[in-house]
């Protein structure tokens, strides 16, 4: 297993902690965090765009002119789609545009993800957060001790309220349970902050895969 330094909010050295290597040690898969991510943000997505089609456009019911003798190609409604305001032939409609993603996939997603921060350095611990009360500014100063610039994703435990009231206002910060840690955040942030009770092992990165 790879050993990591574990820190306090001080910034200071508080012994080391073990990873993973089912879930920190495993050969990042591109394709897959692609695929899984790609999903995710096509859930995203409201699918609630509409457009009206030539029976749903108001007006149009009486014939516009006479079929025989005008010299004009004979027409049944002024709200055909090839009319000015007329209806969309074609157009779109309210869908859901959800992709299935297996569970295994989800979490090799995951697991790559992970993975590929480590390697690059990008994951701290701290031991626990010793915030007395709520705090923005400790909170700033805690990251600041810990050397962390840029975005950053706080993995957070359910005794940990002070610590959510505290770093919840800073712009640069995201704020995530256990549960509900995924491939697509941990990539998008430049760094993951764990605490030693919310360090995943192979067991809670299953859980939090839905198995």
């Amino acid at each position: 297993m790879a050993t990591l330094k574990m820190k306090n909010a001080a910034g200071k050295e508080a012994g080391s902690v073990e990873l993973d290597d089912a879930v920190f040690g495993v050969q990042p898969n591109v394709p897959v965090m692609h695929q899984v991510v790609t999903a995710q943000l096509a859930a995203r997505r409201s699918g609630t765009q509409s457009t009206k089609t030539r029976s749903e456009v108001r007006g149009g019911g009486a014939k516009p002119f006479r079929q025989k003798g005008t010299g004009n190609a004979r027409q049944g409604s002024i709200r055909a789609p090839h009319f000015s305001g007329g209806g969309i032939a074609l157009g779109p409609k309210p869908r859901k545009y959800n992709q299935r993603t297996p569970k295994k996939m989800v979490r090799l997603a995951l697991r790559s993800a992970l993975s590929d921060r480590v390697n690059e350095g990008c994951v701290i611990v701290v031991d626990s957060w010793s915030f007395a009360q709520p705090s923005t500014k400790e909170g700033v100063k805690a990251l600041a001790a810990l050397g962390i610039e840029g975005r950053v994703l706080i993995v957070l435990g359910a005794g940990d309220e002070n610590a959510v009231m505290s770093f919840r206002n800073i712009p640069e910060v995201q704020l995530i349970s256990m549960q509900e840690l995924n491939a697509y955040d941990v990539l998008c942030n430049d760094h993951i902050l764990f605490t030693s009770a919310t360090l995943p092992s192979a067991v809670a990165a299953n859980e939090s895969a839905g198995e």
